[in-house]
């Protein structure tokens, strides 16, 4: 008789990590819930909001009768998260520390203390995403040590794991696992992937989690809490000024999820596929170049508006994110293109004229 699986489930407090673990628990698993404490930080009635969903997160675990453990990951938030935004902010960068909290906290800290200290065949989480794994061939997967150098070999990874959009398009949260290592995505359940945020309500109201849906949904930074900071960093004046749209960027040295680089990039040094530098924003078709170092050029078959460096391109073909590079350097704005143009039009036209910023010419709006 096979024994039974041990899956690792991360609580938040909240709706859709409650309900991963009571989809885990119907299956027949063995779970264990997990609170990890990110951030110390107090709301404006000086309540530390972590310590209520911590308790709420413990609620859970009692209504479906698993174990409950609380880690703190504070000390590495600061090291690896916040300390990384704050360094992007000093640069004029605009940072996403929800991809870097995944990529540090959620799928290392925490996989690592499932793994080795709670003896997991397998961990979960909330998100909505899927892989390319069933779940039997989640547990068979075992631990690969990344090759050394900048490109893996072919043939070290075999059968390497994809990650793919949830059936939930508008609940699709692979842009926030863009940076995950392959290594924990090959050990990893997402059982939300396949189900609408209005369904997983709807279990949850049936299965006694009433606590957990009266809470608003936390959106954006970890760190803050129930605030969307994206949504704030966006209220610059809405404009469709030709200076806030580019169609060129290069990124840092890309991290691909499931082939590093893809096959058809490295054959051709180039490769068409879409990006998207926003949670929830429509995907833009564009041509990837290969660069010798591992970082890309991003050239988008049309225009987009507010990109910004340190901002992560997110990269997909079809269903699959294929993974992930942060802003480095920005193309000139169309505004700037608009004005060379015309400079170079009217020098066409009337090369006797005086130089481009003399009184003879009009300021361009």
């Amino acid at each position: 008789m096979q024994a039974v699986r041990h899956v690792v489930c991360a609580l938040s407090g909240g709706v859709d990590s409650a309900v991963a673990a009571l989809l885990l628990r119907r299956r027949g698993y063995q779970v264990t819930g997990v609170f990890m404490k990110n951030w110390d930080s107090l709301d404006e009635h000086g309540v530390c909001t972590a310590d209520k969903d911590c308790e709420d997160a413990y609620r859970v675990c009692q209504i479906l009768d698993i174990p409950f453990h609380q880690v703190s990951y504070v000390k590495e938030y600061w090291n690896d998260v916040f300390s990384d935004f704050l360094n992007e902010y000093e640069k004029g960068r605009t940072p996403n520390p929800d991809i870097v909290c995944n990529k540090h906290i959620k799928f290392s800290c925490f996989f690592h203390y499932a793994v080795d200290n709670l003896g997991a065949d397998a961990i979960a989480t909330g998100h909505y995403a899927r892989t390319s794994l069933e779940d039997e061939e989640v547990f068979e997967q075992k631990h690969v040590k990344k090759p050394e150098g900048l490109f893996r070999n072919r043939f070290e990874v075999r059968n390497a794991v994809k990650l793919l959009q949830a059936a939930d398009s508008f609940k699709d949260q692979t842009f926030f696992l863009s940076q995950v290592s392959q290594d924990a995505l090959r050990r990893t359940i997402f059982p939300l992937g396949g189900l609408t945020k209005e369904f997983v309500k709807k279990i949850a109201a049936e299965n006694r989690l009433h606590h957990v849906l009266q809470k608003k949904e936390s959106m954006g930074m970890c760190f803050i809490g129930k605030r969307n900071f994206e949504h704030f960093l966006l209220q610059a004046p809405r404009t469709d000024h030709p200076a806030l749209y580019r169609d060129l960027l290069r990124t840092s040295r890309v991290h691909w999820i499931a082939e590093e680089p893809p096959a058809a990039l490295v054959r051709d040094k180039m490769m068409e596929c879409h990006f998207r530098f926003r949670h929830q924003m429509a995907l833009v078709p564009c041509v990837l170049t290969l660069n010798q170092d591992g970082t890309v050029w991003v050239t988008a078959v049309q225009a987009v508006r507010a990109l910004a460096t340190g901002q992560f391109a997110v990269f997909y073909k079809g269903d699959e994110c294929l993974g992930s590079g942060k802003i480095l350097r920005l193309g000139p704005s169309a505004y700037t293109l608009q004005k060379g143009q015309r400079r170079a039009g009217m020098a066409t036209e009337s090369p006797s004229d005086s130089p481009e910023d003399g009184p003879g010419l009009s300021p361009l709006l």
